[in-house]
Formats: structure tokens, C-alpha cells, sequence
């Protein structure tokens, strides 16, 4: 599995908003703690909030807030959402990959890889993973 930087930037704000719980988190601040750009950070947050997992409020008093609880979000759905399927093969979803000959049992190996890596990130939740932020 190949982690790109917008989907660790994309895990990694999921982590610091729920450590900002139940508090609103500014993308300005966000960006700054974690160390991301924030142009590429507002990207990824709009990405994040049209696929269910934030809340965004906007004004002086606004951030961004989980839309649900923590322990109910994965690293699963975050990473599915900046980033679309965990694993491919050649571009197209693992499980539509067949093989001819010699390669037939190739197929077997792509799945087993994909549902390894899904028994990971759909069992780890940010509630989990999180630590809260104390001042």
C-alpha cells in the first residue's frame, strides 16, 4: 500500500480535530500544528466534509468538527476518502483482476494483500488513535 502525502495529511488532521474535541479546529491552526500547507490542507478538508466525516461552521468562531463520533470513524474511511480504493492493480480495483495460465493464483495474492491492509485501517479507529490535547 502506498501512502501519499495528502493521504497522511489527511489521517493526520482527522487525528489533531478529534484531539480538538468538542471544540471547533481552524484550518490556519491545523495546518500550522501538523505541519501541512494550507492550501493543500483545504483540499483535503473539503474532501473529508463531502464525505461525511466533517462538519465545517463558518465565521470568526468557526472550524471544523467531526460529523460523528470518533469511535466510529476509521482510518478505513479517511483514507477512502482522499484517496479512494486501499489497494489496485494496474489502476482497477483489486477484485475485478483476473489472470490466464501460469498467473491465475496472482489474483488470490492481490485480494489477501487488500484484506490485510483493510483488517488494519477498518479496525483502528481515531478515537483510538487520538490523544487529547490538554492545556
Amino acid at each position: 500500500m502506498y501512502v501519499s502525502a495528502r493521504t497522511d495529511y489527511a489521517v493526520r488532521a482527522m487525528l489533531a480535530i478529534t484531539a480538538g474535541q468538542p471544540g471547533l479546529v481552524k484550518a490556519a491552526e491545523l495546518a500550522a500544528a501538523q505541519d501541512i500547507p494550507l492550501s493543500f490542507l483545504q483540499g483535503i478538508l473539503l474532501d473529508l466534509r463531502r464525505a461525511g466525516l466533517l462538519h465545517s461552521h463558518r465565521g470568526v468562531d468557526g472550524g471544523y468538527a467531526l460529523a460523528r463520533p470518533a469511535e466510529t470513524i476509521t482510518v478505513g474511511d479517511v483514507v477512502r476518502a482522499v484517496g479512494g480504493a486501499l489497494t489496485t492493480v494496474r489502476g482497477l480495483p483489486t477484485a475485478t483482476t483476473t489472470y490466464h495460465g501460469a498467473a491465475t493464483g496472482l489474483r488470490d495474492v492481490w485480494v489477501a494483500v487488500e484484506e490485510a491492509i483493510e483488517g488494519v485501517v477498518d479496525h483502528k479507529t481515531l478515537a483510538e488513535l487520538s490523544t487529547p490535547i490538554t492545556n
